[in-house]
């Protein structure tokens, strides 16, 4: 699945060298906020879309477009930022960053929110999660990277620590050790994710770092870092891959 800001969500068949789009889906946002995907099982999937309503999240099912539901705070929290979703053991979970620094999370089955934070004073540009620890951290234009944990009610509880102002994209990777944070100045910065302890400032692009992923190759030497930039360039780290 392709997000382009023409409005739609794209399904490309990418099997045996072909390149085609296979379907896709009117969204109307014009926002910068990503999609979110969801595997519920083999062969379905959910997808939590912004839409010409910049505060409000679509879900539907991804074969057939069928909406699922529609999730708007009732307080007004400014334009849908960031957004992921995941499936936990009451059904799938969404939590989504918003214009005015409050993270939602959201019971998507039951179209109402578990909890709501205050994390930041400036828009949430980022978020992921943890879902095996059940902790989230989330970045801003300010110097505060937000970690929080979900407790046994799905609230928020939040902890604060420094970096440099302004990140992009963040990701945690798959085995829970690090995670890597996309920087507005020009660097990519890897932390240990149990204490949040800086590891390496990564060097190379010239301009603002839009954004970080892992590979998730379960053989740990094997495991990359990918980031994408302003400069046009994509660079790819092989980092803290021993087992």
């Amino acid at each position: 699945h392709f997000q382009g800001r023409d409005l739609h969500v794209c399904v490309w068949d990418l099997s045996e060298d072909r390149r085609t789009v296979t379907d896709s889906l009117l969204t109307g946002s014009v926002g910068f906020c990503q999609c979110s995907l969801l595997e519920t099982r083999p062969g379905d999937a959910l997808l939590a879309h912004p839409t010409e309503n910049m505060e409000e999240v679509s879900v539907v099912e991804v074969k057939s477009w069928t909406p699922v539901c529609t999730l708007k705070p009732d307080s007004k929290l400014g334009m849908l930022m960031c957004m992921k979703m995941w499936q936990a053991d009451s059904g799938p979970v969404l939590c989504a960053g918003y214009e005015d620094g409050s993270l939602v999370l959201w019971d998507v089955s039951h179209r109402r929110p578990f909890s709501c934070l205050k994390a930041h004073p400036e828009p949430v540009m980022c978020l992921d999660i943890d879902v095996c620890k059940q902790k989230g951290i989330s970045g801003s234009s300010e110097k505060i990277l937000q970690s929080w944990t979900l407790d046994n009610q799905q609230n928020l509880q939040v902890r604060s620590h420094m970096t440099n102002p302004g990140v992009s994209q963040l990701r945690i990777r798959v085995d829970g050790k690090i995670f890597a944070t996309a920087g507005w100045d020009n660097i990519i910065r890897v932390f240990g994710w149990k204490k949040l302890k800086p590891l390496a400032v990564l060097q190379h692009h010239t301009d603002m770092v839009n954004s970080v992923a892992f590979s998730d190759h379960q053989d740990p030497p094997q495991r990359l870092l990918a980031a994408g930039s302003k400069d046009q360039r994509i660079s790819v780290w092989s980092i803290y891959s021993e087992s």
